[in-house]
């Protein structure tokens, strides 16, 4: 047998002697954390969240993303030969997800975070981290709640871009809104999609907003929301 043989045959008994048994307990008390700890996000996304999409129907996925990461992270770490295979099938896995906020993106990365705390079977510190940032949300949405309860979420959508412009909007709402806040503009040949938050003194304001808008194009398409639904 030469070197090169001997080397790939100390490599293979190595990957086959570093293999933990997973304990069934341990693995049920981490599932059931990590459904509790998803849980608890998001309901935190559905009432502190500021994404213009449908909170509740995003947050349904944080309890099937979070334990799903949890059970990958407990297999693979029971073997080195599982983790480097994994290293492979993520080369070929894509994520097709279309996340328009940020915020959508980062509450994505903490059920991924809690999910791979609990796999790791690190409870204690996963436990804290989660604490402190829910007290973190907590106490950043509290200090402006009243004003942004004031605010809204409006959504303009045309079928036809070229009879408004980007402009035309923004130069609308600033006449009528005491506050105005471009959060995302998507414009394809056939279609124009802008996303702001805004806030109105009053509602005839909001009226005259609106009526403006179709007047420079009738087939504009105006929605209002609050933070909880439509107005």
């Amino acid at each position: 047998m030469n070197k090169a043989d001997k080397l790939q045959q100390t490599f293979e008994q190595f990957l086959t002697t570093q293999s933990v048994q997973v304990s069934v307990g341990d693995l049920i008390i981490n599932l059931i954390l990590a459904a509790i700890l998803a849980y608890i996000l998001s309901i935190i996304y559905g009432k502190y969240g500021n994404s213009l999409s449908n909170r509740k129907t995003f947050a349904k996925n944080f309890m099937l993303l979070t334990m799903t990461t949890m059970l990958i992270i407990t297999i693979v770490k029971s073997s080195l030969a599982l983790s480097l295979g994994l290293v492979g099938a993520l080369s070929i896995v894509r994520f097709r997800a279309a996340i328009k906020e940020p915020e959508e993106l980062a509450y994505l990365f903490l059920a991924i975070g809690i999910g791979l705390g609990l796999g790791a079977d690190q409870r204690t510190i996963t436990l804290v981290a989660f604490g402190i940032i829910v007290l973190v949300i907590i106490l950043k949405n509290f200090r402006t709640r009243d004003q942004e309860n004031q605010n809204l979420h409006l959504t303009i959508y045309s079928h036809n871009p070229e009879k408004i412009t980007l402009d035309e909007i923004v130069g609308t709402l600033k006449k009528h809104c005491t506050s105005v806040d471009l959060r995302r503009f998507d414009e394809t040949k056939e279609q124009l999609e802008a996303a702001f938050r805004v806030e109105f003194d009053n509602f005839a304001q909001m009226n005259e907003t609106k009526n403006e808008l179709q007047k420079i194009n009738e087939h504009v398409r105006v929605s209002f929301l609050d933070n909880k639904g439509l107005v």
